[in-house]
């Protein structure tokens, strides 16, 4: 049974505020984390999509400028223009992270229309769990 939340519990309501805090605090630092490493990201997780048969394409190179133009576009986006991105890709995962969720949304969203790219295989949640583990490891979650 889900717990309701009483507006007037003050301890509830700081609780709830602190996380909310360090999960935005959390999303800011990766977000400024990823500048310096847009190129890296962006060839990491080009190459483990293909190597792992996720991204099925003609031009590997292709695959790599999209996702660095993607990540390139995610460092120039603001708050809404990245929450409307991931919205629909928001239950992939009970804790998701920001980029590579963007990256995600990207991959099933655009990429696949992209004329060098033949087909996209595996899940949604696959899919996430292949780009979050190369974002991890270069930003060090």
């Amino acid at each position: 049974m889900a717990k309701h939340f009483r507006p007037g519990n003050t301890g509830e309501s700081r609780l709830i505020s602190r996380i909310e805090s360090s999960k935005e605090f959390e999303r800011r630092k990766a977000l400024s984390a990823l500048a310096d490493a847009i190129d890296s990201i962006g060839n990491a997780i080009s190459n483990k999509l293909v190597e792992n048969q996720i991204v099925e394409t003609n031009h590997k190179n292709t695959v790599e400028e999209q996702i660095v133009f993607c990540l390139e576009k995610l460092n120039r986006a603001d708050d809404f223009d990245i929450d409307f991105q991931i919205a629909p890709f928001r239950q992939i995962i009970a804790n998701p992270h920001v980029i590579s969720l963007y990256v995600t949304a990207f991959v099933l969203e655009q990429l696949i229309k992209h004329k060098d790219v033949v087909d996209i295989f595996g899940s949604d949640e696959e899919i996430y769990n292949c780009i979050h583990k190369e974002v991890s490891r270069h930003l060090n979650l």
